[in-house]
């Protein structure tokens, strides 16, 4: 169930049921030269929306941009400060919890969101603990889960590649867009196959480091058959984790 694609009666109808939502959260920046802009956001969206499907959660719109800044030097990437992004974060949470949301489940894909949506997590329970209304206000909930640390999900990813899966552009998140958009899919030769690996530092630095935005990948491995492998493992157990942060 999709928020967006759903009416404001049949939300409160859902309210009345449960108080917890499901939020993909992600970044738009480059992905190698094969991999999509949007791929740190459509695989968080891509696994939400097939458990919403499965499992009758509602699943917010997807907030996809982030913290992409070291990205900056391709061309197509958008990033936020981390101000900008903890603010609109804050203005998500405190709209859902005017209308009754009470668990606010925020499903990453990006690994360079984690510290700023973390921050983002400190000012909403900052903004509720000193809420006029004082300790009689329902209490609100957020949780973070990467979507590849969801159980059993890079095993799955380790088995389908081996050799090749680096840290970013990797092929595991490349088969998710692809299953997800198959009419996405492009075969691009890597060179060297293996990208280098080394630390993340500003933008000018990272395109120097990584000519074609990879590191440690090999996603020309990349295919629509492994992706659904791999959101079929993430849709089980994200069906799993939400039902229960949602009961708690």
């Amino acid at each position: 169930m999709q928020l967006q694609l759903s009416t404001w009666p049949e939300i409160e109808a859902h309210l009345a049921k449960s108080r917890a939502i499901l939020i993909p959260i992600g970044s738009t920046e480059q992905h190698g030269p094969n991999g999509l802009l949007g791929t740190d956001a459509l695989c968080p969206e891509i696994i939400a929306r097939r458990a919403g499907d499965a499992a009758g959660i509602l699943v917010a719109p997807t907030f996809n941009v982030g913290q992409a800044q070291h990205h900056m030097a391709f061309a197509g990437t958008i990033t936020l400060r981390p101000s900008t992004m903890i603010a609109a974060m804050m203005d998500w949470a405190q709209s859902l919890r005017r209308h009754g949301f009470e668990k606010l489940y925020w499903l990453n894909g990006h690994g360079g969101n984690i510290a700023t949506i973390t921050a983002a997590f400190s000012e909403i329970y900052h903004g509720v603990s000193f809420a006029g209304a004082g300790h009689n206000q329902p209490p609100l909930r957020c949780s973070l889960r990467n979507w590849w640390e969801l159980p059993g999900v890079m095993d799955v990813c380790r088995q389908l590649f081996p050799v090749g899966e680096g840290s970013h552009a990797t092929p595991s998140e490349v088969s998710v867009t692809w299953f997800g958009y198959p009419e996405a899919a492009r075969q691009v030769a890597m060179s060297p196959r293996i990208a280098p690996n080394g630390p993340i530092l500003d933008a000018e630095d990272f395109r120097r480091r990584y000519p074609d935005g990879r590191m440690g990948s090999d996603p020309s491995q990349a295919s629509a058959a492994a992706g659904e492998k791999i959101v079929s493992a993430a849709v089980k157990a994200l069906i799993a984790e939400f039902n229960q942060f949602a009961a708690d």
